[in-house]
């Protein structure tokens, strides 16, 4: 009986507790979610009535399933999609920073504080932070770099095309 206590509480022990984020749970969206999706990603502006028509429904109620992905978190806004060249932002490039130890909060900081970055992940690996720079030119990114120098170490890649531009994941 000793032994039989000894292991359940061994078991529950060694049990992680569950990570939901990690879960792949798929969300209710069907079909006709879909569509709207789909449609709302190539033109974020139509209107209720011109999206309802695209879906086969009427604008209250698709704006009822546009509210209800919304409040799912399916939907978490709607944005514009801006071409940094046309703002004259001719360099594009993909920079893996690495802080030096004790130095992460601080790189964090300062990659936040930047506004040539203009996106940022969080990355496994050696290197913890993957960022997305635009610059007017090399200078301009040497300057932008060597302020991070003092406290982590970069790669920089310049970015010459995409070969795939942002798209929704798959919806099945």
């Amino acid at each position: 009986m000793e032994d039989q206590r000894q292991i359940s509480y061994l078991s529950m022990m060694s049990k992680a507790p569950e990570a939901k984020y990690l879960q792949s749970e798929k969300p209710a969206v069907d079909a006709v979610d879909a569509r709207i999706l789909t449609a709302l990603d190539a033109d974020a502006r139509l209107s209720m009535s011109e999206l309802g028509r695209m879906v086969g429904m009427s604008a209250p109620s698709v704006s009822d399933r546009v509210r209800r992905l919304e409040a799912a978190g399916i939907i978490r806004g709607f944005t514009l999609d801006v071409d940094s060249r046309a703002l004259g932002y001719q360099i594009r490039a993909l920079v893996r920073i690495r802080p030096l130890p004790g130095k992460l909060h601080l790189v964090e900081k300062l990659i936040q504080d930047t506004p040539q970055f203009i996106e940022c992940d969080k990355i496994t690996g050696d290197d913890p932070f993957l960022a997305r720079l635009v610059v007017h030119s090399i200078e301009e990114m040497d300057d932008v770099l060597e302020a991070l120098s003092d406290h982590a170490v970069t790669s920089t890649a310049v970015i010459k095309a995409s070969s795939v531009r942002r798209r929704l994941p798959p919806l099945e």
